[in-house]
């Protein structure tokens, strides 16, 4: 029988080799992720996630619309993936938004455009918009509220 100790190697000594590129990948990473502005993208979209006032006061006011209903049927609610697919840009401190999402009818899909500004709490719509663009031959754009500035 042999007594000998074994001795066993620190944690860092066993696991340096996979450690030490993770940790040097996941920083470059996010850095990058930073640098280029993605960030700030990423706030919009959690704004917009958390902001579901803007888009159900704009269906709303869609929904209102003879001719939408006529060509897109009953709107659903605006889905949370919806906006994360879409397209949002807030400025003047998220006092002011531009948006393009997707909606769903019960007679077929379109996209809903929104512009629109913060004031004392409440959204003030500067432009929604309905666009159909399938079929082709039926594509529009049907204006629920354009204020020019």
């Amino acid at each position: 029988m042999n007594n000998e100790i074994i001795e066993k190697k620190s944690w860092w000594n066993r696991n340096w080799k996979w450690f030490l590129p993770l940790i040097t990948f996941t920083s470059i990473s996010v850095v990058l992720f930073f640098s280029s502005g993605m960030g700030g993208h990423m706030t919009d979209f959690v704004q917009a996630y958390s902001d579901t006032e803007l888009y159900e006061n704009a269906l709303e006011k869609a929904q209102q619309n003879k001719k939408v209903t006529d060509l897109l049927g009953e709107l659903e609610p605006i889905n949370k993936l919806a906006i994360l697919e879409g397209e949002v840009r807030y400025s003047d401190d998220h006092k002011s938004v531009d948006s393009s999402i997707r909606v769903k009818g019960s007679k077929r899909k379109a996209s809903i455009d929104i512009s629109a500004d913060r004031i004392n709490g409440k959204w003030n719509y500067r432009k929604i918009n309905i666009r159909i663009k399938k079929p082709i031959e039926e594509k529009q754009t049907i204006e629920i509220i354009n204020q020019s500035e």
